[in-house]
C-alpha cells in the first residue's frame, strides 16, 4: 500500500522504503489502490491475494538488491 499510494502521488520512489507497522490510510483507501492496480477488472479474493503476494515480494526483492540501491549506483538507473 505504501509504494502503490506514492506511486499514484506521482512521488519518486527510488529511496523509499517499506515502513513495518507504519499504518497510512484507511482499509477503504487501500482495497481501492488494490483494485486499480491488480490488472483484474473485478478481482476475487484470492486474485488480491496473490496480487498482493506478488507485489510484496518484488519490491522486498528490490529493496534488498544492491543493483536497486541508490546509494551504489547513484544516478545511472533514475526512475528504474
Amino acid at each position: 500500500f505504501q509504494y502503490l499510494k506514492r506511486f499514484d502521488q506521482g512521488r519518486s520512489l527510488d529511496r523509499f522504503q517499506y515502513k513495518a507497522l507504519s499504518v497510512e490510510g484507511s482499509p477503504a483507501e487501500c482495497l481501492q489502490l488494490l483494485f486499480q492496480h491488480c490488472g483484474v477488472l473485478d478481482p476475487s479474493w484470492a486474485e488480491l491475494r496473490n496480487f498482493t503476494w506478488f507485489l510484496n515480494i518484488q519490491l522486498r526483492d528490490c529493496e534488498a538488491s544492491v543493483f536497486c540501491d541508490p546509494g551504489f549506483v547513484g544516478d545511472t538507473l533514475n526512475g528504474f
